[in-house]
């Protein structure tokens, strides 16, 4: 299985690829505006990159449930300087976190090489189209509703049955567009419009997304369900947030994207020795 974003590529099976999230946003629910400023922004992507990501993920927009929509000319004054700054001084691919098609535009311009595109739910193909044309990794989120009132009594018969046959809607949406198999990540959506209930069916479940034959991102990193579970403060979520990222490692997701990469780093390194390990020792036993 292979994965193109522009000048990248990735080829599976390979060790997990880790993305590195930056929010330049004074709103985010996981740093509160720590990165805003673009200084510190720059120099949170360096670090993440020092400590082993493989992707950073810059977003302008909070995605938080309830966050309010973004003007397009804010969310291009908060990214673009970043990655004006960023241009030249990393070796690894950028991902734009963004709904709006023509901050991606922009972003793509100033060397970003992935769309994380949360409304994946679109109707309009814009979007789908710049993925085409700019040859850049597209990933597909799901997402019932939108950031504002995603969270408002989200409902489901069965989430992964649902999830699945959105996927399948979509490829074929992007297929349609000129989008190729090869730039598509797929992204369940962990916490965009799920309830509790709904975000570990799919955890669970993550397997039963394999027919599509793409890479498979997980976006577990300190989310409210884990909250729900333990009550843990967002600044005590680190052990459930690599217990997600490992159980996802272990079921065969691709791409984990995290705001401590260090650590989810080595966590996954380590489930990545094990599995081998085990199959290793499954593959002598067969020939016992």
């Amino acid at each position: 299985m292979l994965l193109r974003a522009r000048q990248f590529a990735y080829a599976f099976p390979r060790p997990v690829l880790l993305m590195g999230v930056v929010n330049v946003t004074p709103d985010s629910f996981s740093d509160g505006g720590e990165f805003f400023h673009t200084e510190q922004a720059v120099a949170r992507a360096l670090a993440l990159a020092a400590e082993g990501a493989d992707i950073i993920d810059i977003g302008g927009e909070s995605t938080r449930p309830g966050a309010e929509p973004v003007p397009e000319e804010e969310e291009l004054r908060r990214v673009l300087p970043v990655l004006n700054k960023l241009a030249g001084k990393l070796a690894i691919a950028v991902s734009i976190d963004t709904i709006k098609p023509a901050v991606a535009r922009a972003a793509l311009q100033a060397g970003a090489s992935i769309i994380n595109d949360i409304a994946a739910n679109r109707e309009d193909d814009e979007m789908w189209r710049l993925a085409a044309t700019s040859g850049a990794g597209y990933i597909l989120t799901h997402m019932q509703g939108s950031p504002l009132d995603m969270q408002r009594n989200p409902s489901y018969g069965d989430v992964v049955a649902e999830v699945n046959e959105f996927f399948g809607q979509r490829l074929s949406r992007l297929a349609a567009c000129g989008v190729q198999p090869e730039q598509v990540v797929l992204d369940v959506g962990l916490g965009f419009g799920k309830r509790l209930e709904d975000n570990l069916r799919l955890l669970a479940n993550l397997g039963a997304f394999a027919k599509w034959e793409r890479p498979l991102l997980l976006g577990a990193s300190r989310k409210s369900f884990m909250g729900k579970i333990f009550g843990a403060s967002l600044k005590d979520r680190l052990p459930a947030s690599l217990a997600c990222a490992c159980w996802a490692a272990g079921q065969g997701a691709q791409i984990i994207r995290t705001h401590d990469v260090a650590a989810t780093r080595q966590a996954v390194a380590m489930t990545g020795s094990l599995i081998e390990r085990q199959l290793n020792g499954e593959h002598c036993a067969n020939h016992e």
